[in-house]
């Protein structure tokens, strides 16, 4: 998988091998890295953000249960726990502890990050490391939120001692408003051959030859095929 992969549902947990449930996901079997959902849709639960030209993830921590509310209150009116009531650590607890641990040791926590486009459609956006944590107020209640960076998204460097360093400049992240919009555009489907499976943010002209992430007007939807050919003309 690459990232800018377009993937269902149903494709993201085959990737990974588990029924995805939960957006936070700390330790997962048999993987070094933990997994994120986030989304930064206008109707989203929660208030994810990208910063730094789409290479910084600003993702908020989760509510707490509702069979742990108290009486009376619904999730969004109480704090984002930290423990559950049998006080093991939350995911919440997990992430933010994970940072403390990198300001003490330099060892960063690797984690995958799914976005949410539209309802069953799910951008791969790669590898980022949790850098920071801290708990801010908002509204009437207090919320965790977690800093991710990216970081190279070769995945066979993770199992082997960590991904390598991101060169930042060749990596950059399509913003999620010309996603939507390209997708809605390109009607789901590869522009060259009509496929709907095995899609791909790509640009026409290329990053790396001065092509633009920000426009519209330079993303396409290709299948992994036609992308491999449009690539080998290139070359």
């Amino acid at each position: 998988m690459k990232r800018g992969d377009v993937i269902r549902y149903i494709d993201m947990s085959m990737e990974e091998g588990f029924s995805i449930q939960r957006g936070m996901n700390y330790n997962v079997s048999n993987k070094e890295y933990g997994i994120i959902l986030m989304s930064v849709r206008s109707n989203a639960p929660y208030e994810d953000r990208f910063e730094d030209n789409g290479t910084t993830i600003i993702y908020e921590g989760h509510d707490v249960q509702s069979n742990y509310c108290p009486k009376g209150k619904e999730p969004k009116e109480v704090d984002q726990p930290m423990m559950l009531p049998s006080g093991t650590l939350t995911e919440n607890g997990k992430f933010y502890q994970a940072a403390l641990n990198y300001k003490a040791t330099g060892i960063a926590k690797t984690i995958k990050v799914y976005e949410k486009i539209k309802d069953g459609v799910w951008v791969y956006n790669g590898y980022f490391h949790l850098t920071d944590a801290w708990i801010e107020k908002a509204g009437i209640r207090n919320v965790f939120k977690f800093k991710l960076e990216m970081i190279d998204e070769d995945i066979d460097a993770v199992g082997s001692g960590g991904p390598t360093v991101l060169e930042l400049e060749h990596n950059r992240l399509i913003p999620t408003q010309v996603k939507v919009e390209v997708y809605k555009r390109d009607k789901g489907r590869c522009v060259y051959c009509g496929a709907d499976v095995n899609l791909h943010y790509d640009h026409i002209i290329p990053f790396s030859k001065g092509g633009s992430s920000t426009t519209a007007a330079n993303i396409q939807l290709l299948c992994a095929k036609c992308n491999l050919r449009k690539h080998d003309s290139i070359e």
